[in-house]
Order: C-alpha cells, then sequence, then structure tokens
C-alpha cells in the first residue's frame, strides 16, 4: 500500500478517535432526559460517565485497528508512531507524513464534535476541559499539578506502547492485538482522566484545544513532550530488552 493511502487512513482512524472518544464525552458522559418522574427526580440520567468514555476511546482503537490495520498499521497517534520507530519497527521516513496525517484527522474529528455539540441551545466552550481537552493544573480534572500530569503522561503512553509492542510481536497469539490494544487503553483512561482528562496521544490532545484556544492550546505542550518521551522509552526498552535478535532462529510454534 502506498504511503499516500496509509496517510489517509490514518487520518480517518485519527478522525474516529477524537470524534468517538471527545464527542462520548462531550455529548454522552453527563446526558439527562428531562419529563420522566422517577421519585420526586423530573431529570432522568442517560449519562454513560467515566467509565463509558473510557471504553468509547478504547472501542475507538479496536474497531480502527481490525478496520485499518492492515492498511497502515493503525497508529493515530503520533507517539505510537515514535514508539513503532525507537523499537526499528517504524521508518523514520515515514514519521512526519503520518504524524501530519493523525494531526488533520484530530482537527477534524475536533471540529466535528464542536458542530455538533455547538448546536445545542446554551453551548459554550467553558469549564476547565471543554471538547474533553486535556490540562494540567486549573484545567486538570481532579486539579493535579504539573509534575503529577508529566508523570501521569509519561507513564501511561509507556505502558500503552509496552502493550502495542508486546500485541503485535510476531511471537504473540494472532488476531488478538486490537482486544489488548483496545482494553488497554481503556484501562489507561479509568487511571488517568481524573489527573489530566488522559491524552498519551499528541494529535487527539491539540485538535479540541484548537478550538479551545487559549491556556488549554497553551499547555498542549506537555501532551506533546509526556507522551512521545513514554513511547521512545517504550520503545527503547522492548527492542533491546525483549525483541528478538534478528538472526536468532526463531524455534517452531
Amino acid at each position: 500500500m502506498n504511503l499516500t493511502k496509509r496517510c489517509i487512513a490514518e487520518a480517518i482512524g485519527t478522525m474516529w478517535l477524537v470524534l468517538g472518544g471527545c464527542g462520548s464525552a462531550v455529548l454522552a458522559a453527563t446526558f439527562t432526559a428531562g419529563g420522566v418522574n422517577i421519585s420526586t427526580d423530573t431529570s432522568y440520567p442517560l449519562g454513560i460517565g467515566l467509565v463509558g468514555v473510557s471504553l468509547a476511546f478504547g472501542l475507538t482503537v479496536m474497531t480502527m485497528a481490525y478496520a485499518i490495520g492492515h492498511i497502515s498499521g493503525c497508529h493515530l497517534n503520533p507517539a505510537v508512531s515514535f514508539g513503532l520507530w525507537a523499537c526499528k519497527r517504524f521508518p523514520s521516513s515515514e514519521l512526519l507524513p503520518y504524524i501530519v496525517a493523525q494531526v488533520i484527522g484530530a482537527i477534524v474529528g475536533a471540529g466535528v464534535v464542536f458542530m455538533i455539540a455547538s448546536g445545542q441551545a446554551g453551548f459554550e466552550l467553558a469549564g476547565s476541559n471543554p471538547l474533553a481537552t486535556n490540562g494540567f493544573g486549573d484545567h486538570s480534572p481532579g486539579g493535579y499539578p504539573l509534575l503529577s500530569c508529566l508523570v501521569t503522561e509519561v507513564i501511561m503512553t509507556f505502558m500503552f506502547l509496552m502493550i502495542i509492542l508486546g500485541a503485535t510481536d510476531s511471537r504473540a497469539p494472532q488476531g488478538f492485538a486490537p482486544i489488548a490494544i483496545g482494553l488497554g487503553l481503556t484501562l489507561i483512561h479509568l487511571i488517568s482522566i481524573p489527573v489530566t482528562n488522559t491524552s498519551v496521544n499528541p494529535a487527539r490532545s491539540l485538535g479540541p484545544a484548537l478550538f479551545a484556544g487559549g491556556a488549554l492550546l497553551s499547555q498542549v505542550w506537555l501532551f506533546w513532550v509526556a507522551p512521545i518521551l513514554g513511547a521512545l522509552l517504550a520503545g527503547f526498552v522492548y527492542n533491546y530488552v525483549f525483541e528478538p535478535s534478528r538472526d536468532a532462529v526463531r524455534e517452531p510454534g
């Protein structure tokens, strides 16, 4: 498959990641339906909450892994591309095209979420995390400081790449990688949404922040630096510790 087609697949996949993950957080996390009388409450909660949003992010990656994994590898994330490069599974010549495609897809996905959300009367880009943006300090959902958010994003991305590299290793059971990766991303969100609103993906962070602007856009640097650092560490560790020797003869079975 030529590079152009693979980049188109990456853009579509990243758009789906942001639309599915951030869209669920913005549109469905706290949704309520009025007019239903339960006891004395006239509002019936239908929101999916933190668990639902975490699952939505995992499902977007899992579904795209099956849909475009055989086309582009389904990175959907500049940090993943860097991690695969560090593990010597991805050529440096394709890093920039993949990252550009991922960023474009994320911006389109965030734009669709914004367009849908802004159609509701009274919508405004208010609060600490509009459009499911990522942040630290006052823009951390739990008020966590910069250092806590830095450590969280580095470690979560490190573990995400370890899951990806292990699940896609030729020695691993075949066909199950998307499930492991999707569930891994779900778990990562369950852990870290209260801290940073979970990035582990620079493109996912940049897309919504471009629409939110202001202080949230000024904090995006952390969500490029920390995930890429964590991914590079994982790539180097897996390559030098767990990757089979290039000249080793593998045993059958």
